[in-house]
């Protein structure tokens, strides 16, 4: 297919959809997890499940990195970029996440002077552009925005600016799934995997999954077709007895992922001992930090930082959502008092949260339009 309405075709849905029909057991209840944020938008936008027999429930993951940002971090972030010395900038997503004190957007309005940038490129260009200010440059993201970030301080470091720093929060999806797996809340029969991750970490990571868990995973593309022949393929290997890794996205991701890539967050970052992630708790080695090599553009190390472990408010369920325990419908705050404009939890915020998903495509209860399949 050469275009993006190849990928969209309704009759080629209709026929995945019978295949995938067709290799369900009886009886049988399938609970897939798709870990990407960007495949639940995908999933709610182009109403998958109703090209789904009954049976077949697919689990949102926590692979939307701005929703598992724990709220202690957007503090300490705020408390930085609240310093009359320092330029704070950020991916647009960050801008209204509720800390336990406020948002970058309320800080702005309070004086602080925060940017949104689309790359850490543009942060280095802002402050090469003041050099009498301190440029942070607030990195989220998973393995998929690491390297952006590591060319990024390499480049301040060869080009001796000083007066760039990286507040990083880096997360890896590993010791995430992990986490899940290891969950006695949730039970999954595969799962599909991320493909701007897979793109630079590769699909030998996931090996451990099917080897020591038994379940299969399908690193899946984004487009609808993508994730129901994801689908199948899981499917497939249910029905033969097998649980492997298989790549559906090959067209973009390479089996060993991107070497240069991982080769640069390696001499940049290094694996954190333990990091806290929204509604997963402390996960060991599940996040990036800076290398001493690099201390010079370490925010963490140029700026006193709080630290302090900030609770969720009551009301939020991101935490249930973000593990699958929960759909986000059946958060009490949902659609009310927590929509996009007064949002009270990040899976709400972020454009690949879950709850923006639901709210934004329209999906408040569990009710399938079964005329898609005819």
């Amino acid at each position: 297919m050469r275009s993006v309405d190849g990928y969209r075709d309704a009759e080629k849905a209709r026929a995945l959809s019978a295949k995938i029909a067709s290799l369900c057991e009886p009886g049988r209840r399938y609970r897939f997890m798709e870990v990407c944020g960007g495949h639940t938008h995908t999933i709610y936008k182009h109403r998958l499940e109703d090209y789904l027999p009954e049976g077949v429930t697919l689990v949102h993951g926590p692979g939307c990195p701005v929703c598992v940002i724990p709220m202690g971090r957007v503090d300490d972030a705020l408390h930085i970029a609240e310093r009359p010395d320092v330029i704070m900038t950020s991916f647009g997503d960050m801008m209204r996440v509720p800390g336990g004190r406020g948002s970058f957007f309320g800080s702005m309005a309070q004086g602080a002077e925060i940017r949104m940038v689309c790359s850490p490129l543009d942060a280095l260009r802002i402050a090469r552009q003041n050099p009498d200010k301190r440029i942070v440059f607030l990195a989220i993201g998973f393995e998929t925005t690491a390297p952006s970030t590591a060319m990024t301080v390499i480049r301040a470091e060869a080009e001796r600016i000083t007066n760039f720093s990286v507040f990083c929060n880096h997360v890896t999806i590993i010791p995430a799934i992990k986490t899940i797996l290891d969950s006695p809340d949730l039970r999954l029969d595969g799962f599909i995997g991320p493909g701007h991750v897979s793109a630079v970490i590769g699909c030998g990571p996931y090996e451990f999954i099917a080897r020591d868990y038994g379940k299969p995973l399908v690193v899946a593309g984004f487009e609808p077709l993508d994730i129901l022949q994801s689908i199948h393929m899981l499917l497939r290997q249910l029905a033969e007895g097998r649980s492997q890794v298989e790549n559906q996205y090959a067209r973009v991701v390479p089996w060993a992922g991107n070497p240069r890539a991982l080769a640069a967050v390696n001499q940049v970052m290094r694996p954190r001992p333990y990091f806290e992630w929204r509604g997963l708790g402390f996960i060991s080695h599940s996040a990036l930090g800076m290398r001493e090599r690099y201390a010079a553009h370490d925010a963490e190390q140029i700026f006193d930082i709080p630290g302090v472990r900030v609770a969720d408010p009551k009301a939020c369920q991101c935490g249930e959502v973000l593990k699958g325990v929960l759909k986000p419908w059946e958060c009490e705050v949902f659609g009310t008092a927590c929509t996009p404009e007064t949002p009270i939890g990040t899976c709400m915020v972020s454009s690949e949260g879950a709850c923006a998903a639901y709210y934004d495509f329209g999906r408040f209860s569990r009710e399938r339009v079964r005329e898609a399949t005819r």
